[in-house]
């Protein structure tokens, strides 16, 4: 298994791939990958069964978490419980997230 990733690498392929989220490393207890939406985009996620960390490495606009609305910005730390509703919109830039589940994402889904 891999142990060090360039993000910048990884960020550069996900692109090229023309998808908006590529997983990148994935062990039982965390996965991890790289959410990519257009400035404009609309959000088409739904709620996931694992806890996850957003780290918001590029992009400007909200989140919404529940009833709760989030500003985000490059820096920006967001945490999502499992089974919240929650959604990126108003994006102004391109947001580039590094997005953590833990466990894996769909180990826990029923």
């Amino acid at each position: 298994m891999q142990t060090i990733h360039d993000l910048p690498r990884i960020i550069e392929r996900h692109r090229e791939s023309g998808e908006s989220w590529i997983e990148f490393l994935r062990v039982p207890s965390l996965s991890t990958g790289v959410y990519v939406l257009g400035a404009g985009a609309a959000d088409p996620q739904e709620p996931h069964t694992e806890d996850e960390v957003y780290y918001i490495v590029g992009g400007r606009g909200m989140l919404r978490v529940g009833t709760e609305e989030h500003e985000f910005m490059p820096g920006s730390l967001l945490y999502v419980p499992a089974r919240a509703e929650h959604r990126f919109h108003d994006i102004r830039e391109e947001l580039v997230a590094l997005v953590f589940f833990a466990p894996a994402e769909g180990s826990t889904a029923a």
